[in-house]
């Protein structure tokens, strides 16, 4: 971008392989807040302090800022604290996590707690992710969601997606949508891939397109390489010609996808919310969510898309027949679904937040918020 200079860090060394796997990531994190403050120090000698420090928090680099910048105010973005219950650990059977896991989830949070006695104030993008925290650092948490924009997410009744075999698909087919960054139990690919069995023997003219890569973003990997689309490959049994793996797709074509969807699936377990379904609200899809809270926080079930039960199959083949068998119910649905976003969720909306707290640091008019 115009007028932005860069400064890359790197970690300060490479991390030690004998140390405890319990401190593992902890060590790789305070590396990289080491290696932060070293590009800082650079800038410090050629005369650069910043009038304000933003900064993620989850990965260490946030750490020492404050060594070299003392007066800085520091914004935090604060985007999960992680818990052993109640959030994604343990919520999917299939996933399960051991004693060990759990202690290395308890003392990964201590790079989310250096961060909150060091920042100034905190960034959180919703309601859910904010409770997660510590309850005497949730008041110096504020609650911006940077949003999508709207102006390219946008319905188009025209729209048509010609897929890599020739076939043109519009608004007039039966299609069915999932998107993720990665397809992996964390959003639900392994009852989604259940679903899409179920809802192909049901429905013999709908296709189904999924978006997304091999890799693991979230959560474990399966021994020997395997992915989990190969694992779902081998476990269900599906019409290949009408079940489309579109991969990693350019933004254009994915908005192509959501503008041909006919019925969206978005499933996530209690984890950050995707912006991808809010992108798919905004282009106007009917949204079937799963019922966890960072989803509930958005969709109200028959208000502005459907709810069901992450781990149902069944009930996600039904809510998909709901979607064909009342066409004008649901399109008050999809209605509502832009609106939402337009009301709560806009880039326009996130940028003003934003410009609105840098203003009330930069004059002085911060007041601490801890308890």
């Amino acid at each position: 971008m115009a007028n932005i200079d860069s400064v890359v860090y790197t970690p300060a060394s490479a991390a030690t392989q004998s140390v405890s796997r319990y401190l593992d990531l902890t060590q790789r994190y305070v590396l990289n807040g080491h290696g932060v403050i070293q590009a800082l120090l650079r800038l410090k000698e050629i005369d650069f302090y910043p009038d304000v420090i933003f900064a993620h928090t989850g990965w260490g680099e946030a750490l020492y800022v404050k060594e070299v910048f003392p007066d800085t105010p520091l914004i935090g973005f604060f985007e999960f604290y992680f818990h052993v219950k109640g959030a994604d650990v343990g919520y999917d059977p299939e996933q399960p996590c051991s004693a060990d896991d759990r202690l290395i989830v308890r003392t990964r949070n201590s790079i989310n707690l250096l961060s909150l006695q060091t920042a100034d104030v905190g960034v959180t993008p919703t309601r859910w992710q904010r409770s997660l925290f510590p309850a005497e650092y949730q008041p110096m948490l504020r609650l911006i969601h940077e949003g999508v924009d709207v102006a390219l997410a946008l319905p188009d009744a025209q729209a048509k997606l010609e897929l890599a075999d020739g076939q043109v698909l519009s608004r007039h087919d039966e299609v069915i949508t999932y998107v993720a960054r990665n397809l992996e139990p964390y959003r639900g690919f392994h009852v989604f891939m259940r679903a899409v069995a179920e809802i192909c023997r049901r429905r013999p003219n709908a296709h189904v397109l999924i978006v997304g890569g091999d890799e693991v973003s979230y959560g474990v990997r399966l021994a020997n390489g395997r992915t989990y689309r190969e694992n779902a490959l081998e476990e269900v049994d599906i019409d290949r010609r009408r079940v489309h793996f579109l991969g990693r797709i350019a933004y254009r074509q994915y908005l192509e996808v959501l503008q041909v969807s006919s019925a969206h699936i978005y499933l996530t377990v209690p984890f950050v919310l995707s912006w991808s379904m809010l992108e798919a609200m905004s282009a106007q899809c009917l949204v079937i969510g799963s019922d966890t809270p960072p989803v509930a926080e958005v969709i109200k079930h028959g208000e502005n898309g459907l709810l069901v039960s992450f781990f149902s199959p069944t009930a996600i083949a039904d809510a998909v027949d709901s979607v064909f068998n009342h066409p004008d119910r649901m399109q008050a649905l999809r209605v509502a679904a832009r609106q939402t976003v337009l009301h709560r969720y806009t880039l326009e909306r996130g940028v003003a937040a934003y410009k609105a707290l840098l203003a009330e640091i930069v004059s002085g008019r911060l007041i601490a918020t801890r308890e």
